[in-house]
């Protein structure tokens, strides 16, 4: 990615326009676009490598759209909309906190394969905890490394993570957080919602709101509410020189706004998903992913978390079969055909 000169164009937009960028601004739209254009290419079915740059060629990078993430995909396609799930509230929920709780694919297919439907009906937390425990001791990993996912600290509780995250998803579940859910008026009255369940803080309670968009429980513009993680905040700091000025979430909103005039600013033609734009979580993801890019592209400029390295590396993945979206963004009938396989997702 090629460096621009700092931009002048702040002056035409008042709220921000003392906004200072710096070199790493031009880089996150540009990382956006080729970031995008990888995707487009192996779904495609091209032959790797899939872009001629060193750093997304060498590391492992989040996609341009949290929704077409391997993760994402999984959690859309088959645990949320997958063949013969029920669709009711407290089934929607439990399946979107269990699977998100853990955040990692094999944990899902652990628990399926083990106890068959994973259900609210039937949800047993001894059988649960027995199955998670065997696993822990035969050297199993349940948790994803993409984030760290917090203990819950509950009325008698031994400190075993999994069980506690157990017992956070019945109390949920017995309660009243369902129809809260359902009754919500706004994204942000969902993310407060979720706040109050135990261990819950800012970035989990943002990102479960988020998964609990893509099913039908709920139903709110992503474009309507942000919160920003420590890594977008990272991501920030190195795009701005006084980015401790503004708050986080507005300068996200203002990324999202300009996006377009950005993206025609540099000369890049960035393919969107099939006509959606880059949502607010989108961009708070590009500042997460901005961050450790930078920490290669553009070494001199200093952030708030002081890493100097990207520690993941780029695995190849199987050839990419599809994806698929929330039936309500009207996305799927402009897909390519694909079989659709669960196990050979981005």
């Amino acid at each position: 990615m090629t460096e621009q000169t700092t931009p002048t164009f702040f002056r035409d937009t008042n709220r921000f326009a003392g906004l200072r960028p710096t070199a790493v601004f031009d880089s996150y739209w540009r990382f956006a676009a080729e970031r995008q254009a990888i995707f487009f290419r192996r779904l495609a079915g091209e032959s790797a490598p899939w872009t001629a740059d060193p750093i997304l060629a060498r590391h492992r990078f989040t996609n341009a759209y949290r929704a077409a993430d391997r993760v994402s995909q999984y959690l859309i396609r088959e645990v949320i909309y997958g063949e013969g799930r029920a669709m009711d509230r407290q089934e929607q929920l439990f399946r979107i906190l269990l699977f998100k709780l853990f955040n990692k694919i094999d944990t899902w297919q652990l628990l399926e394969d083990q106890l068959g439907e994973v259900s609210w009906a039937n949800f047993d937390l001894d059988a649960y905890d027995r199955v998670l425990s065997a696993a822990m001791r035969s050297g199993g990993k349940l948790y994803s490394a993409a984030y760290i996912i917090p203990p819950v600290k509950w009325p008698g509780g031994d400190g075993v993570k999994h069980r506690g995250h157990l017992y956070l998803i019945r109390t949920a579940l017995s309660g009243t957080v369902p129809e809260e859910l359902a009754a919500a008026t706004s994204l942000g009255q969902v993310f407060a919602l979720l706040k109050q369940l135990p261990s819950l803080g800012d970035f989990l309670a943002f990102q479960l709101a988020i998964d609990l968009n893509y099913g039908t429980v709920i139903d709110f513009p992503e474009d309507s509410f942000v919160v920003a993680g420590p890594g977008a905040r990272d991501g920030i700091a190195k795009c701005f020189e006084n980015a401790a000025d503004y708050l986080a979430e507005d300068i996200i909103e203002f990324m999202h706004d300009r996006q377009e005039r950005e993206f025609d600013r540099l000369g890049l033609n960035f393919r969107s998903l099939w006509g959606r734009p880059l949502q607010l979580i989108d961009c708070q993801n590009l500042f997460c992913e901005i961050s450790k890019y930078a920490r290669v592209a553009h070494p001199d400029v200093i952030g708030m978390s002081g890493r100097t390295r990207i520690k993941q590396i780029y695995k190849p993945q199987p050839a990419p079969h599809g994806v698929w979206f929330p039936p309500k963004w009207g996305l799927n009938d402009k897909l390519p055909p694909a079989p659709g396989l669960a196990d050979h997702l981005l």
